[in-house]
């Protein structure tokens, strides 16, 4: 009843967050003049205090309170022409990685200059294209996810129990106009590429072909300011892939998860207390998959100051290492935001996913934040995560009994800097 009186609380007060961006707003190619570059950066640092329990007869790996490993980002973006850009992303340090690497690159267009086609241009008045190594659009709930040192998008610390979140090699087509969207896509569908593998246990190689691997995704859905103090949104988007040896939709976060070490089993190993180990700590989902197929359903409404999103997804397939997977999650979220300016916000996000041998997840996140200016945010966050009816693990990787119930709870502070 609790979790029932925060959910609903929270949306009673929920309200308009920054104007909340999904797809980038189509570029206005007249302001071009030359090939110019543009340098961002994300910064975020957080405060962790947080207690677990377990029933399970393996004890978990002790938490202190205390920092956590700082995160952060860098972006490139550049014009290249009318219409054109190139963008890149470097996660300068983050809890999987702490060395540079980078999450992708991507050449975006609404205009396609170089074609010298009057037909072409007037297509393009309404058609975006989008090509490279990206963070897939499968989905709305990516738009609202802290990623690595960028947390300006997401009004609470940690992001959704299973996070549909990938980097990969894809194209993508999106139609708008008069509100109403339509994307299709196709992608290789992992974050790891490979032409072939090795298995020495059974002294054996294996090719990959991408043509056979491919996964196709697509959105649709209605995006419009109603009027001038009501903006709706509401999006159906598709996922299906038939092979792939790592699909990655559902475990393509290399930077890790912001609630660290919690639900580690003490193994009497190194790995217990190192956060690059199961990085994906407080989340749960199918992990790499052979063959996936998902579908998002999301509701954003927005009137004068009140905001809410909603999600209901379910994903279903075979797993990378074989089992059928079953999954649902729902997730409902309201946001507040007072002050002057609405530079204070007051939230809550309730989240729970089920798979098909009623093993659960539920969490309650109850936040409130201060933008301190546009490019500078500090929030706080109290978290209450229960497993139930758990027989596995309480992670995607770690391989141990765990116990029917268990959970974690307590707060969680954070710091960004985004420009």
């Amino acid at each position: 009843m609790k979790r029932v009186f925060f959910l609903f609380a929270g949306l009673l007060i929920a309200s308009l967050t920054f104007g909340q961006q999904f797809e980038q707003p189509k570029l206005d190619g007249s302001n071009f003049t030359k090939v110019k570059a543009h340098v961002g950066a994300d910064f975020a640092l957080q405060y962790q205090a947080l207690t677990q329990s377990s029933d399970g007869t393996t004890p978990l790996t002790p938490l202190g309170k205390g920092l956590n490993l700082p995160t952060a980002n860098m972006k490139i973006y550049a014009d290249l022409a009318p219409g054109v850009q190139v963008h890149l992303t470097t996660y300068l340090s983050s809890r999987h990685h702490e060395e540079t690497w980078v999450k992708g690159g991507y050449l975006l267009m609404d205009q396609l200059p170089f074609l010298n086609s009057d037909a072409i241009d007037k297509l393009m008045q309404k058609l975006t294209l989008k090509v490279g190594m990206m963070e897939l659009n499968y989905g709305d709930e990516h738009f609202r996810r802290s990623d690595n040192g960028n947390i300006s998008r997401n009004a609470f610390v940690g992001n959704y129990i299973m996070d549909a979140f990938t980097t990969a090699g894809g194209a993508e087509l999106m139609y708008r106009n008069n509100g109403w969207l339509a994307m299709g896509a196709v992608s290789n569908g992992t974050l790891k590429p490979a032409i072939a593998a090795y298995s020495a246990r059974s002294n054996s190689y294996t090719t990959y072909n991408t043509a056979d691997e491919l996964a196709f995704y697509g959105k649709v859905g209605f995006d419009k300011q109603l009027s001038e103090n009501f903006r709706l949104r509401t999006t159906v988007s598709l996922y299906s892939c038939a092979k792939n040896h790592f699909g990655s939709l559902y475990y393509g976060d290399r930077t890790g998860s912001r609630y660290y070490l919690v639900m580690k089993p003490q193994t009497g190993s190194a790995d217990d207390v190192d956060i690059s180990s199961d990085h994906t700590t407080g989340r749960w989902g199918p992990g790499f998959t052979n063959k996936d197929n998902s579908t998002m359903v999301n509701l954003f409404a927005k009137y004068y100051g009140f905001e809410m999103f909603g999600t209901y997804e379910k994903a279903k397939g075979t797993g990378a290492f074989g089992g059928d997977f079953d999954f649902n999650q729902f997730a409902i979220e309201g946001i507040y935001h007072f002050g002057g300016q609405e530079q204070f916000y007051l939230g809550t996000r309730y989240n729970k996913v089920k798979n098909s041998n009623d093993m659960n997840i539920d969490r309650v996140q109850i936040a409130g934040g201060w933008h301190m200016t546009k490019n500078i945010l500090a929030k706080l966050e109290y978290v209450n995560q229960n497993y139930n009816n758990f027989n596995g693990n309480y992670t995607t990787s770690a391989g141990y009994q765990a116990g029917t119930k268990a959970g974690f709870k307590g707060i969680m502070f954070e710091a960004g800097i985004s420009f």
